[in-house]
C-alpha cells in the first residue's frame, strides 16, 4: 500500500474517531447557540479592528482590550464554548499520540535494513 493510501486511511479513522465525532457535535452546538456566536463575532470584530491598528502603528485602546477581555471572560463561561474547549483537548491530545505513533514508526523505519518498495 503506498504511503499517500496509508495517510487517507489513517485520516478516514481519525475523522471516524468518538474524539474528532465530540468535536463535530460540540461545535455544532456552538454554532446553534446565539448568545456565544453573537459574543465570538464581536470578538472577531475587535480582532480585526485591533490588528488594522497595529499595522498603522498603532496601538489597541486600553478600552478595546478592557472589552476583549470581558468578551472573552463572557464566551468562556458559555457551555456550549466550554464543550468545545474539552472536546478539541481530547482531540489534541488523540492526534499527539498519532504524531507520537508515526515519530516511533519513522524512527525504527529509519533503523530497518530492510527496503521495501511500494
Amino acid at each position: 500500500m503506498a504511503l499517500e493510501e496509508k495517510a487517507r486511511e489513517l485520516g478516514r479513522l481519525i475523522g471516524q474517531s468518538d474524539e474528532y465525532r465530540a468535536v463535530t457535535r460540540a461545535n455544532e452546538g456552538l454554532t446553534a447557540d446565539a448568545d456565544a456566536t453573537a459574543v465570538l463575532k464581536q470578538m472577531e470584530g475587535l480582532r480585526r479592528e485591533a490588528q488594522a491598528m497595529i499595522q498603522r502603528g498603532e496601538e489597541p485602546t486600553e478600552d478595546m482590550e478592557k472589552t476583549l477581555d470581558d468578551l472573552l471572560t463572557k464566551v468562556q463561561s458559555n457551555d456550549a464554548y466550554q464543550r468545545v474547549a474539552v472536546a478539541q483537548e481530547n482531540l489534541d491530545k488523540v492526534m499527539r499520540r498519532v504524531n507520537d505513533w508515526i515519530s516511533d514508526g519513522i524512527t525504527k523505519g529509519a533503523q530497518s535494513s530492510i527496503i521495501t518498495l511500494g
